[in-house]
């Protein structure tokens, strides 16, 4: 694994949301078990960490039918968590990371583009935009509204890159989900993992770096 991710031609940061800038997995696998309590089935932490985290709903809600062998269909599961999750949306931003406001504001002032790429909603990203001050900092937005196929294909980070009009050798990516990370590489942006907890035992090869905090990053990196 290489010692950094930022390098000389590094012009653009892109962050992802859900567990990276904002702590929302907590949130989300009790959302999801809300759901599930319907059907009388417990949501197992392994496989939530494993198999859920970093990847949209709608795929989460295939993938449960297929492990829990449900006989009710994935797309009613999907909307009822959309459903839980825009209800808590409605009422309250994420909590963030920690360190991550003051290591955005950090990388904006070094010069940096910054961006957010995510598979979650716009609706949470717009939460943390208004919410926590993002807004001063963000240049671009690519929610999972944003494209056909989200993480772990490459299209949200190529969407990133067309709209700000840069080549991938000019950015470098954070995740903290080896399904984001492939996304990245796919699309030739290299990219930083962060892992949290629910992904430390993600396969991360291929990443540029790896550290234990965004706050180990920018002290690293910057």
């Amino acid at each position: 694994m290489a010692q950094t991710g930022i390098g000389e031609q590094t012009r653009v940061i892109l962050f992802d949301h859900d567990g990276t800038l904002i702590d929302s997995e907590s949130v989300h696998f009790r959302l999801w078990q809300q759901v599930l309590d319907n059907y009388d089935v417990v949501l197992n932490h392994a496989f939530h960490d494993q198999k859920m985290a970093g990847i949209p709903v709608d795929q989460n809600a295939v993938d449960l039918v297929e492990h829990l062998n449900l006989s009710v269909p994935a797309s009613q599961l999907a909307e009822e968590k959309h459903a839980l999750t825009r209800q808590f949306l409605n009422e309250q931003a994420f909590p963030l990371m920690p360190d991550a406001a003051s290591v955005v504001q950090q990388v904006f002032e070094q010069g940096y583009t910054v961006g957010i790429v995510t598979g979650g909603s716009r609706q949470s990203v717009d939460q943390t935009l208004s919410r926590h001050g993002f807004d001063k900092w963000v240049s671009v937005v690519v929610a999972v509204e944003d494209v056909i196929r989200s993480k772990p294909a490459p299209d949200c980070y190529l969407q990133a890159l067309s709209k700000l009009g840069i080549s991938a050798e000019q950015a470098v990516s954070v995740e903290d989900t080896m399904y984001g990370m492939q996304a990245s590489i796919s699309a030739h942006i290299p990219c930083v993992v962060i892992p949290t907890p629910n992904s430390a035992e993600h396969d991360f090869t291929g990443a540029a770096a790896r550290y234990d905090s965004l706050t180990q990053w920018v002290q690293a990196e910057l």
